[in-house]
């Protein structure tokens, strides 16, 4: 086998080829999940390993890397309308799965490329950095769009470190994009802890469940999962195709870590008796929720307090609405504090998401029983938000930038901090708020900031122009967001809400 540099560097120029041809990172990262997967099972089903693995006969990896030119086109076209017919995680894989590169010489390549690596052989390090590596290639496309559903890995990791998840526990995510979360939590896991036999297989197999709605998401994520080593070629998938907002199926973790989409408005598109495409805002109608809305953060937010287990943990990204949004909002802010121990809100710069006008908080929560008492006692917050500057190309976010966050939540003991802002250091990022005064405030607004914003005083020490024009954009577009939301909501009857 060749080296690690040299496989990299091939699936690598391959793709500025293809690119430089009209293929897209994403197109290319779709038809080389198809190959790669069709190319394993080829090799799971020798020795060592004896897979049988229910591939139709005549659509296998032999088959297709027998043919050029007009007939390979025409075969793939075929074997991918025939696999996305199978069941299992075979199926899911290659649901509405198409072929993007049209030049057959070109599908030649790279399966010619696939076909000269021992996949099943290689480390999954190896592996998954490749695959990583072009999912992160493909966020950074704005024009694709696959930036939503790619939450940065450094504010994974700073999470997953928070959070500290623990071996045969259960890890969910009902929003799981391209895996992030069940990636950092399993590679936190092995390096953490000395995992016996039976905890590796619980690992591999039993930690991980999410949802994703998305079809081409989705199948990247189990592709994504699978060359990590997490679940087996012909398992069952762990990811459903279902929107977990619909109902409560029953399923509890002990850790939820999720960045649900971003867009306020939960909706869906049909054609009027005009033939004219309408837009209907989603309303789940589910008795777990302590309010109705059609907002979808504040959905995924109670649905996340569902899926946790009577003591389980969560850390999630929310947008800044709803930290003040009135009406379901405040509702379901008081609920959580009343409910969960909702301890800490780590505030996000802009300039770090792929997609612009994102002003985004970490929440860090746990479940707790019925009590007539309220379970949060004071809410700690950390702003890395105000005078701090980042850019996805020039300036991005190192998990160094959170170091200081996380030595401040002391993961260790997280009852036993101090923190860094007094009457006497006001430029301390790490504060507390006791639920009386936070209660006290109007319609419980928990968006709280006590930094004193230098760009607005000091003209000395602006940030640099590329900076300024990024964060500029982001306001921009966050502003648009919010003109379209009124919009969503004058053009209908608006939300329900229990109250």
């Amino acid at each position: 086998m060749n080296d690690e540099s040299s496989i990299v560097s091939k699936v690598w120029n391959l793709a500025n080829v293809l690119r430089d041809d009209g293929v897209s990172y994403g197109d290319y990262l779709e038809q080389l999940t198809y190959l790669l997967f069709l190319k394993m099972v080829e090799e799971f089903a020798k020795p060592p390993y004896n897979r049988q693995i229910a591939v139709p006969e005549g659509y296998d990896w032999s088959a297709l890397k027998s043919r050029r030119g007009a007939e390979l086109e025409s075969h793939y076209a075929q074997t991918l309308r025939k696999l996305a017919g199978t069941s299992g995680i075979l199926g899911q894989i290659f649901t509405k799965s198409q072929n993007k590169i049209q030049d057959p010489a070109k599908l030649y390549k790279v399966i010619d490329m696939v076909d000269k690596e021992q996949w099943s052989m290689m480390g999954a390090d190896l592996k998954g950095k490749i695959y990583e590596g072009l999912l992160e290639k493909n966020a950074e496309d704005t024009r694709s769009g696959a930036g939503q559903y790619f939450t940065p890995r450094t504010l994974i990791q700073a999470m997953v470190q928070c959070v500290r998840p623990q071996p045969n526990k259960i890890v969910a995510d009902p929003a799981c994009g391209t895996g992030g979360f069940f990636l950092a939590a399993y590679d936190f896991i092995i390096a953490e802890y000395n995992l016996d036999l039976e905890q590796k297989k619980f690992l591999k197999n039993k930690t991980f469940f999410g949802n994703e709605i998305v079809a081409n998401t989705r199948r990247l994520c189990l592709m994504n999962m699978f060359l990590h080593n997490i679940g087996d070629i012909d398992g069952e998938s762990f990811i459903s195709s279902t929107d977990a907002l619909v109902a409560d199926d029953g399923k509890r973790a002990d850790y939820v870590m999720a960045n649900p989409p971003f867009g306020k408005k939960s909706s869906m598109t049909f054609t009027n008796e005009a033939g004219e495409q309408e837009r209907e805002g989603l309303v789940y109608n589910r008795q777990d929720f302590w309010a109705t809305t059609s907002n979808k953060q504040l959905n995924f937010l109670q649905h996340i307090r569902t899926l946790l287990k009577a003591n389980g943990e969560a850390a999630v990204v929310m947008p800044d609405n709803v930290l003040f949004e009135g009406g379901a909002g405040e509702t379901v802010r008081k609920e959580l504090l009343r409910s969960t121990d909702l301890h800490t809100i780590l505030r996000l710069p802009t300039g770090i998401f792929y997609a612009h006008g994102v002003k985004a908080n970490v929440l860090f929560f746990d479940n707790k029983p019925a009590s007539p008492d309220p379970w949060t006692k004071e809410v700690w917050f950390y702003d890395y938000r105000t005078n701090i500057h980042h850019t996805l190309k020039k300036k991005p976010m190192r998990l160094a930038d959170l170091e200081d966050f996380i030595r401040c939540y002391n993961p260790a003991n997280r009852h036993q901090r101090k923190e860094t802002w007094s009457v006497d250091n006001s430029d301390g990022r790490w504060r507390k708020f006791t639920y009386e005064e936070i209660m006290a405030r109007d319609k419980t607004n928990l968006d709280i900031f006590w930094l004193k914003d230098d760009t607005l005083t000091d003209l000395d020490n602006l940030p640099d122009p590329d900076i300024l024009a990024g964060e500029i954009i982001d306001n921009i577009e966050a502003g648009l967001a919010s003109f379209r939301e009124i919009v969503d909501i004058v053009g209908s009857d608006g939300d329900t809400r229990n109250t």
